[in-house]
């Protein structure tokens, strides 16, 4: 019994040595091939100064609105976002988007649910408004359940009060 468990304790020595590898995502921090988060491969989103890449449209049109506590109206800046994202989604009718709702930690699981609705609902409504077609879009809600900053103070609560246009092949979304 003694040897199977000395052989036991090597075995986990030796796996866990090999999950401790600081490099083990390459130079780039891609994972194995080239891929990154979500096993999406970094140059699946293309070269940000391509205007026709996903990458150009994530930095250079702007992906994100965001939204005043409580609200889902769009304010002044988000409507001028979504008019770029408009524009460009109108120039290139081979991508559907899925628009993501979020919000704040503040409110119940279920208030906050339904206002990550109305918040990808505004904006779906506006870029359809501007002569994107709806059966390109949709919409779904996270809620507070995917916050991109994680602290209960105003500097965080801004960043997460937000509707997000994801870009995907025609037929993909």
């Amino acid at each position: 019994m003694n040897k199977l468990n000395s052989l036991l304790l090597v075995a986990g020595v030796v796996a866990l040595a090999a999950c401790n590898n600081p490099d083990r995502y390459g130079a780039g921090g891609a994972g194995a091939g080239g891929m990154g988060a979500g096993g999406i491969s970094q140059g699946g989103l293309g070269d940000p100064s391509d205007p026709n890449s996903i990458a150009y449209f994530n930095q250079t049109v702007g992906d994100r609105v965001h939204f005043a506590v409580d609200q889902s109206t769009l304010s002044p800046e988000a409507q001028t976002t979504l008019t770029q994202q408009a524009n460009w989604l109108n120039s290139h009718p081979a991508y559907t988007a899925i628009i993501e709702g979020h919000a704040d930690e503040q409110g119940t699981r279920a208030y906050n649910l339904a206002l990550g609705d109305r918040r990808a609902n505004a904006a779906k409504n506006f870029l359809i408004a501007n002569g994107v077609a709806g059966t390109r879009l949709q919409t779904v809600s996270y809620g507070k359940e995917r916050p991109l900053a994680v602290c209960s103070d105003e500097a965080c609560y801004t960043q997460n009060r937000r509707a997000v246009t994801v870009l995907g092949a025609a037929g993909g979304v």
